[in-house]
């Protein structure tokens, strides 16, 4: 039996490919983690995939980590050989599997990136002076950021999905689930400025479309949030999801109950909105650092 780590790597991703019909994206990422794998295996010279102990991958991991990778790539690295060594076994390549007693890298929490609201208001002056159509971007970032909402759940909004006189979006979010989003007052204003320059034909047109009429495109959407919080903000991360992380955690600063943040944010759990919470208590901390005497 041929049990090279290179071949055993093959088979594997025959089976993915042909019987598990994994997406080509998918196998892709599992190649290049393996190919990485063979590659330190091959440095070391290790040829055969039984030869690998768990103190190997150990080793194999601390080499990662020395690399400056990040634990969320280490992890994502380790997966890819959980499932190669879990096949082996199955298959009876292999008599023992290293990988059952190496723990999973800690995940590092990392705080979400966030953006003041006048920074926001910021990005209207720019378009106001540099645009056409300054209205299509502005209600972009204002609906993005105003009912933080994701940017997927903005390019499908249909017009039927607005409703004035109860001050509501209907939003469809992840797994197809459906909530409604209050609208604040100055996010209809600007709404309303938007539908006024742009009407929709009828009420099964994307609610906010591009100039020619036609639906958004998350990349286009990307791409101008991405140049507008570019020239107001310095954080690091600035996409149409700060926005959204923005939102959430201003409304916090604000005295909102967290379950109402979970249930505008459309998160399944309660514990994914608590990130927000630590936020908050970093932002407290930074103010009180930079504004008591004391601190």
């Amino acid at each position: 039996m041929n049990n090279s780590i290179k071949h055993t790597i093959q088979k594997f991703l025959s089976e993915l490919s042909s019987v598990r019909r994994y997406s080509d994206n998918t196998i892709k990422s599992y190649k290049n983690d393996l190919l990485s794998f063979d590659k330190f295996c091959s440095d070391n010279h290790k040829t055969n995939i039984d030869e690998i102990t768990d103190k190997f991958i150990r080793k194999y991991l601390f080499h990662l980590s020395n690399n400056n990778l990040e634990n969320k790539s280490i992890a994502r690295k380790l997966s890819a050989l959980r499932s190669l060594f879990n096949y082996s076994y199955n298959n009876g390549i292999i008599q023992k599997n290293p990988v059952s007693t190496v723990s999973n890298p800690k995940a590092e929490k990392k705080l979400p990136s966030v953006i003041d609201s006048d920074s926001i208001l910021e990005t209207y002056k720019i378009q106001n002076s540099r645009e056409k159509y300054p209205i299509i971007k502005i209600v972009i970032i204002e609906i993005l950021y105003g009912c933080a909402l994701r940017v997927s759940e903005l390019c499908n909004l249909k017009a039927k999905d607005v409703d004035f006189s109860s001050h509501t979006l209907k939003v469809l979010g992840k797994g197809n689930k459906t909530r409604i989003v209050p609208i604040g007052e100055k996010s209809e204003v600007i709404l309303k400025e938007y539908l006024n320059q742009f009407p929709p034909d009828n009420q099964n047109d994307f609610l906010i479309r591009n100039k020619f009429n036609r639906k958004l495109n998350p990349r286009f959407v990307h791409r101008i949030v991405t140049k507008n919080l570019s020239q107001v903000s310095d954080v690091k991360k600035r996409s149409p999801h700060t926005l959204r992380h923005s939102a959430a955690t201003h409304m916090l600063d604000n005295g909102a109950d967290l379950r109402v943040v979970k249930e505008i944010l459309g998160h399944e759990n309660l514990s994914t909105t608590q990130i927000y919470t630590q936020v908050s208590v970093e932002r407290l901390k930074a103010i009180y650092k930079k504004s008591h005497p004391k601190s």
